[in-house]
């Protein structure tokens, strides 16, 4: 044995018998591949297939983009023999524009919804290219959530204000959401009394309003012709418990709750001079001035801990189900000892490896798409959506907005707007669809827990509504390409089926298309039906 040789095997001998430094620390794409497999053994479960190359694609477009991919990139990925593709894929489209348009998207309906409660949040974009530049730049999520809390500049410029602007003169508002969206523990029934199963009291849930307590939202007037608020805190005020809502009475004043973290001790603050006073209220008009000390910046500080026993296990299964379809504690919103983790190990190793990756959501995101488990097949025996096990992917709506852009891409009529010079610097403007219409039937397809409620107008909307103006057969059309091709129909329906679905058409569906299509009475009706046939199917409807 050289010498080389010998200094090799020493160095790993000496790390395999060293405890904490392994030969190669395990990719977590594995770690998570190697838990959901243990839990199908476990349970007699056999997962479906992997996906095939179709599915994957169509599906990992519409989870990073929020669109489907366009004719020519289905068919060069479908069309490509290498083995890293799919990787390659995953890795690109992290990097693509529309990631951080997309993900905002997701992530503003998580804090506003699609009806947020008045005071000016239904214009909101400076809050949305905000976040939109959190996801671009690849902010650390610990390091954003910290903005959104400590709330400094104005609505306008900074954007990370608006999120405070819904709760006005709504502390307890804000402290149920506050503590469900970033901490994962609901601690609502603890507002009007102590929680029936669970560990929060009264106190609890008043001692961290009362971090919110002194907020006012204050109009500064207009930023870039937009009116603007800004999150003023006083140095006065206080909560006032009054004990069970049952037990309350009219006039009963009830006692001061000081600033108390959940599960933890309450705020040291230091104490203002007796003779102290200050306004009401905040002068209109100007940024009212920080106060001597802030509740809300050690409430925003302490929820962002690396150690926080709450936030990185939250933001792991958050967007482990905003991917995987289930949160691994389900709903997410509910981390608490009665409602346990399907896979209690996983959930520990992905939030230790959240926290040792800095919170680096791009990374985070990137492991569990290449994960196996990720590019399972949607075909499998389970009947739910959403299945408890991961031994098949799930199928969920498209949001309002994945449908309207897909339906573009799918019609061609981006290159419609293109070819006419009629694009807009509004991104959900398109002529001859009206968006606050179309939200009305496709704005909300959820209950909040993943189940699907499409209903009737839904259906009479994708019969009778708007849809139908996106299928052109102007210059740049879908329509136009098919209907002057002087290709083969079964090459054409191909075209359709890629541009569309995403796929290739079955030997059973180009046969029946061609036979439709290939009749010489009244063409272009025909394919004008087969293209809204397509784009109106539920393979369309749905990310499966």
């Amino acid at each position: 044995m050289t010498r080389s040789c010998s200094l090799v095997t020493l160095v790993l001998l000496i790390a395999c018998l060293t405890p904490g430094i392994a030969l190669s620390e395990e990719r977590l794409r594995d770690v998570i591949d190697r838990h959901v497999a243990n839990a199908w053994k476990a349970n007699d479960i056999t997962p479906a297939e992997p996906a095939s190359d179709a599915e994957f694609l169509r599906r990992v477009y519409l989870d990073l983009l929020g669109i489907i991919p366009t004719h020519e990139e289905a068919k060069q990925f479908l069309d490509d023999p290498s083995s890293d593709k799919r990787a390659k894929l995953i890795a690109r489209l992290l990097d693509h524009p529309r990631y951080s348009l997309h993900q905002a998207d997701v992530w503003d309906m998580v804090y506003f919804g699609r009806n947020p409660p008045g005071f000016g949040t239904d214009k909101r974009e400076g809050f949305k290219d905000w976040l939109a530049e959190q996801f671009d730049k690849n902010v650390p999520y610990d390091q954003w959530v910290r903005k959104i809390l400590r709330a400094e500049g104005n609505t306008v410029e900074q954007g990370a204000p608006m999120y405070y602007v819904q709760y006005k003169n709504a502390p307890e508002d804000a402290t149920q959401a506050i503590t469900q969206q970033f901490l994962g523990v609901q601690l609502q029934c603890a507002r009007c009394h102590d929680h029936p199963f669970d560990e929060w009291s009264q106190l609890d849930f008043y001692g961290t309003a009362a971090f919110l307590a002194r907020l006012q939202v204050v109009d500064i007037g207009k930023k870039k012709d937009e009116k603007a608020y800004a999150i003023g805190e006083k140095n006065l005020g206080d909560v006032m418990f009054t004990g069970p809502v049952q037990s309350d009475e009219v006039g009963k004043k009830g006692e001061r709750v000081k600033p108390k973290f959940l599960s933890g001790d309450s705020l040291t603050e230091p104490t203002l001079p007796e003779d102290f006073k200050e306004d009401r209220n905040f002068k209109t008009g100007q940024m009212p001035p920080k106060p001597k000390f802030s509740r809300k910046d050690a409430l925003a500080d302490w929820i962002t801990q690396r150690d926080n026993p709450y936030f990185a296990k939250a933001a792991a299964n958050r967007v482990w189900a905003q991917f995987m379809g289930m949160g691994i504690v389900h709903p997410i919103d509910n981390l608490s000892s009665n409602n346990p983790p399907s896979h209690p190990e996983l959930l520990d190793e992905l939030t230790e490896a959240l926290v040792d990756h800095n919170f680096d959501l791009k990374w985070f995101i990137g492991e569990i798409l290449n994960s196996k488990t990720y590019q399972l097949s949607s075909r499998g025996s389970s009947e739910a959506a959403k299945p408890m096990w991961y031994q098949r992917a799930r199928y969920r709506p498209l949001s309002a907005e994945e449908l309207l852009e897909s339906w573009v891409l799918a019609s061609g009529y981006d290159k419609v707007l293109e070819a006419s010079k009629q694009t807009t610097d509004k991104r959900l403007d398109f002529r001859g669809v009206t968006w606050n219409y179309m939200i009305q039937f496709f704005g909300a397809p959820g209950d909040g827990e993943g189940v699907f409620q499409g209903g009737l107008s839904e259906h009479l909307y994708l019969n009778n509504g708007q849809v139908y103006t996106l299928i052109s057969d102007r210059a740049g059309s879908l329509h136009e390409a098919i209907s002057k091709s002087e290709a083969p129909w079964e090459e054409r329906v191909d075209r359709l089926y890629l541009q569309i679905l995403s796929r290739r058409p079955t030997a059973e569906e180009t046969q029946k298309f061609v036979e439709y299509l290939s009749v010489d009475d009244d063409q272009s009706r025909r394919l004008t039906d087969a293209i809204w046939t397509l784009m109106t199917c539920s393979e369309f409807r749905f990310n499966h």
